[in-house]
């Protein structure tokens, strides 16, 4: 399978930036879209997959991301800041996560067994987002900048949600890792915008 196109680029994209929606979503409102969180959570368990969009199950479970990534690509200044600054951030840790064997030797430990776990008790379980969310905290966290989720404090404080989270966020960097592989890059961001938009329209128009 072809990885560098376009269209794989911009499905990572949308991946990216649905991760970062969830995390808004549940640090502000306390919950999210149900659909668009066992997508992004289950792309962390496929480790192996036949194509991009399997990643996330299919492209319809992609829908929140590729709303939201339109939203931001469609408007001359940016439409939702805190979204914007935890894609960007994302992306910048996974660059420097790459360069670390030792902490991407530690997310596949724990992303197996996070698979052993969802194997049992279904892959949005208590244990399993547990599991997810300490995988962050020892890798992703003890990297600079790390990412400051604002929020309710009600909502941030409880145990329960941070873990889902941190495993969003764990998400987020495994759409950053996609996006890499692709063959994206932050200069073909830049200068491959229009193309990303119009693949960004064709793909909505899939849905």
């Amino acid at each position: 399978m072809q990885l560098n196109t376009i269209t794989h680029q911009t499905i990572a994209l949308a991946g990216i930036a649905q991760a970062a929606a969830l995390v808004q979503q549940l640090a502000v409102k306390g919950n999210c879209d149900s659909v668009a969180y066992e997508s992004s959570i289950g792309s962390i368990l496929k480790i192996d997959s036949d194509n991009v969009t399997d990643v996330y199950g299919s492209l319809e479970s992609l829908k929140l991301g590729l709303t939201q990534l339109n939203l931001q690509m469609s408007n001359f200044k940016v439409v939702n800041p805190e979204q914007a600054r935890y894609s960007a951030a994302l992306v910048f840790l996974e660059n420097q996560l790459s360069k670390r064997q030792d902490l991407l030797n530690t997310i596949h430990i724990g992303v197996v067994r996070a698979q052993s776990q969802s194997e049992h008790f279904g892959a949005l379980h208590e244990n399993v987002l547990a599991n997810l969310s300490e995988v962050y905290q020892k890798t992703v966290s003890t990297l600079h900048p790390r990412i400051m989720v604002n929020g309710n404090p009600d909502y941030l404080s409880r145990p329960e949600l941070a873990n889902k989270i941190r495993a969003c966020l764990l998400a987020g960097i495994r759409s950053a890792v996609l996006w890499r592989q692709c063959g994206g890059t932050r200069w073909k961001f830049l200068f491959y915008r229009k193309k990303i938009l119009a693949e960004l329209q064709e793909l909505l128009k899939q849905l």
